[in-house]
């Protein structure tokens, strides 16, 4: 985020936007490992809000940038666009074997594929900036991350609800009581 400030980049304001995001997604992905589907479902709901709000947010950054932005530090860009590229492919490959485990699983897998996206646009962008001097691939690529963040926001927050709905009409089955079980158990024999 400071890199991002100091280089006056959207783009890279929304790639740490999005890693302060992953380290609350991510603790609460391991809070609710062993909790029951519902929980899951909620940390999965909560992951998916995350992503809405930072998209909103650097959409309000992108739109201010295009009005009275310059062009960012370019170099800068590429520097922490690539260290952070590192450390979520890292991520996403600890993440892709438990992807289909469950809601919170998938979405902290989500929101690490969504971070190769953004960091590789960050990327990108720093290039384009750095040959043309413009702002512009700057906010663009930064509004095409909060796209991503608010697209991939409602999927998630719709597979959690929809599980979470789903948790709820499970109830645990109980085998069929028998007399003799039944005689059985209440005399402990």
């Amino acid at each position: 985020f400071t890199a991002g400030l100091i280089a006056g980049s959207t783009a890279l304001l929304a790639d740490s936007l999005d890693m302060l995001g992953d380290t609350m997604v991510y603790s609460l992905s391991l809070l609710v490992l062993a909790w029951s589907p519902r929980w899951k479902a909620l940390s999965a709901g909560v992951k998916g809000t995350i992503m809405l709000g930072f998209g909103g947010l650097v959409l309000i950054e992108a739109a201010y940038k295009a009005y009275a932005g310059s062009a960012p530090v370019s170099v800068a860009m590429m520097s922490v666009g690539a260290v952070a590229l590192v450390a979520n492919i890292a991520c996403l490959i600890l993440l892709t074997r438990h992807r289909e485990d469950d809601v919170n699983m998938r979405s902290a897998w989500i929101c690490s594929r969504n971070d190769l996206f953004a960091n590789s646009g960050v990327i990108i962008a720093g290039a384009l900036v750095w040959a043309t001097a413009s702002v512009w691939p700057d906010v663009l690529v930064g509004s095409a991350i909060a796209v991503l963040f608010v697209s991939s926001g409602w999927g998630v927050l719709r597979d959690a609800r929809a599980r979470y709905r789903q948790a709820g009409r499970l109830r645990p089955v109980r085998p069929p009581r028998s007399r003799h079980t039944a005689h059985t158990s209440r005399y402990g024999a």
